[in-house]
């Protein structure tokens, strides 16, 4: 192909659907240059260059007869949206803040529009916004599904509500208002008498020293453990949300578990008496037998959370 077929070329090898090309080499060159500097008007603070552009339109042509040209296939699709949600996938700082600020700020009145729970929408938009624009090591970011058919902003509200519908669905309460919910969220203890007899004796004040122990957090220090323990993000997705790297997430959950830790203690010698020796031998069985740690030592095992479901 000559040499200033590059755009066709690259067209041609990136497509996953057949199609009627032009028959002129020339005129598909300029087809696809006339389609991205299109694009690229709508978004003149976006450098996007012609080539992964090109390459992220022929990945998301429409399917139909192999016998369809390329320019009504091409009109099917929002070539100014595919050319931000592209931006976006490439991680351009300038496409994340123009998609936050005519998208994601959109959310919560898209959302009230929808009925959906007012204490749930800030946490539905954190999630959209994780889910939409954070390269994890399981893969690049969900914009990159965004096709083009149809509206941007109606694709994130799809988004939004089903996230929406699944952190409802799962029933999970919030720590802000039911710090149960991080214990709850451990695995179950098996079968010891020993541990048993603690539970039978202690296990209402454990929890409710631990349940105490919450309250004296700050509703940023919650709103982190709940994003971590119930709705399982990964530090790596923490790191992305909050805009910190993720030794600074491993140092605040760790510094809050260590609050936890402290309260609890202080609490529980109080109320059972026990001495500082007696404390940690007790922790130390809910520890190896509930799996206790994250909540209760200081010790950062366990900080690679798993994805959220």
């Amino acid at each position: 192909m000559a040499q200033g077929s590059v755009l066709a070329a690259t067209f041609l090898a990136h497509a996953k659907v057949r199609f009627l090309p032009p028959a002129d080499t020339a005129v598909f060159e300029r087809l696809l240059l006339q389609a991205w500097e299109t694009a690229r008007a709508q978004w003149p603070a976006v450098a996007l260059p012609a080539e992964p552009f090109v390459t992220h339109l022929a990945e998301r042509l429409p399917e139909e007869s192999p016998h369809t040209p390329v320019e009504p296939l091409l009109e099917q699709l929002s070539l100014a949206e595919l050319y931000l949600a592209c931006a976006c996938a490439r991680g351009i700082a300038s496409a994340i803040e123009l998609f936050e600020r005519n998208y994601l700020a959109k959310l919560p009145g898209l959302l009230r529009g929808h009925k959906q729970p007012e204490a749930m929408i800030d946490d539905v938009c954190q999630l959209v916004r994780v889910k939409l624009l954070v390269h994890t090591p399981e893969g690049g970011p969900r914009i990159e599904e965004y096709t083009g058919r149809g509206a941007l902003l109606s694709w994130v509200r799809v988004t939004a509500v089903r996230v929406s519908i699944r952190l409802q669905a799962s029933e999970k309460p919030s720590l802000e208002e039911e710090p149960d919910a991080a214990l709850e969220a451990m695995p179950a203890p098996g079968v010891d008498t020993e541990l048993d007899l603690i539970k039978r004796r202690h296990h209402t004040e454990f929890r409710q020293a631990v349940r105490e122990a919450f309250s004296t957090l700050s509703a940023d220090d919650r709103h982190l453990l709940r994003l971590y323990f119930v709705d399982q993000l990964s530090m790596y997705e923490l790191a992305a949300l909050f805009r910190v790297n993720q030794s600074t997430i491993s140092r605040w959950l760790k510094t809050t578990r260590q609050t936890i830790y402290e309260e609890t203690q202080r609490r529980l010698e109080k109320r059972l008496g026990l001495s500082h020796h007696d404390f940690k031998s007790f922790i130390a069985i809910l520890q190896s037998r509930m799996d206790m740690s994250q909540l209760l030592s200081e010790e950062t095992k366990g900080d690679d959370g798993g994805p959220r479901s």
